[in-house]
């Protein structure tokens, strides 16, 4: 009876899990089909398969925003960005976990309280900073701001892993004759490698997926990321649906790739932590 009910249990929980699967998984459903749709189809019916499949919309499109240029664009921003936060974000943090004092715990709330603050009550300062320093329509511009947009986050995020590392081992490293940096890339950073993953999966979607701060900044068409080469099929007179969805499709693959392929360390880390507990 006991085993009857718990099967019962079971099969509901995963009745539940399927439908949230479908409810997460129908955007991309829409999004799919009608890039494979002419213009006027997708207008009749959105929700339809296609009836006939216009495989042109990825070239037309690919042609029209210089697809290559945008996605390496995209590519620069989000590869130097993302590195920049894990080295930078990891050593403070771990610099905070390992320095007790009133300074420490002072500059973690800061960055708690950064990480909290609504970007739309810095937006205009950020931007009258950004053009004194003349960063607007530069790359490096967008990501000295993602740097300090991010940090806070990703500080948060280490410090409660780094915490986890015992001291023991980083003392033994010293007396060994490590230095600090020896210590931190040699000790550390295999320690916390999956929260590190977490880190570069999280920070490469949202700045993959920025809009944004890429539209404040990045004016000239030539710097646009993908988000900007999407948004440019939308003006006051027309509507490209067909070829802005099958840029989004041609945008979503490397992420979706990428996320992927360290979805497994993400997966480690999290059985490793449960069996240490």
């Amino acid at each position: 009876m006991i085993a009857q009910k718990r099967n019962t249990k079971v099969t509901i929980a995963e009745i539940f899990v399927i439908l949230a699967a479908l409810l997460f998984l129908a955007p991309f459903y829409f999004v799919i089909v009608n890039s494979l749709k002419p213009f006027g189809e997708i207008l009749k019916n959105a929700a339809s398969l296609p009836q006939v499949f216009a495989w042109s919309n990825y070239s037309k499109a690919i042609e029209k925003i210089n697809f290559v240029k945008v996605l390496c664009n995209s590519l620069i921003i989000t590869t130097i960005s993302v590195f920049l936060l894990v080295i930078f974000g990891s050593m403070t943090s771990w610099w905070i976990v390992r320095h007790k004092s009133k300074l420490t715990t002072i500059l973690f709330f800061a960055f708690v309280a950064a990480m909290i603050t609504p970007f739309q009550s810095i937006m205009i300062p950020l931007m009258r900073v950004v053009t004194q320093l003349h960063f607007v329509n530069t790359h490096i511009g967008l990501i000295i701001v993602y740097m300090g947009y991010s940090t806070p986050f990703t500080v948060f995020l280490y410090h409660g892993f780094i915490k986890s590392v015992p001291l023991q081992l980083e003392e033994a490293a010293l007396i060994d004759g490590c230095n600090t940096l020896q210590i931190f890339f040699h000790i550390v950073i295999p320690l916390i490698k999956s929260m590190t993953v977490t880190v570069l999966i999280l920070q490469a979607l949202l700045i993959w997926n920025d809009f944004l701060l890429p539209l404040l900044i990045l004016s000239k068409k030539d710097l646009h990321t993908i988000p900007l080469a999407v948004f440019s099929f939308f003006g006051q007179y027309t509507n490209r649906w067909d070829y802005a969805l099958a840029t989004l499709v041609l945008g979503m693959l490397p992420i979706v790739i990428f996320f992927l392929l360290l979805q497994k360390y993400v997966v480690a880390g999290v059985r490793s932590g449960s069996v240490k507990g």
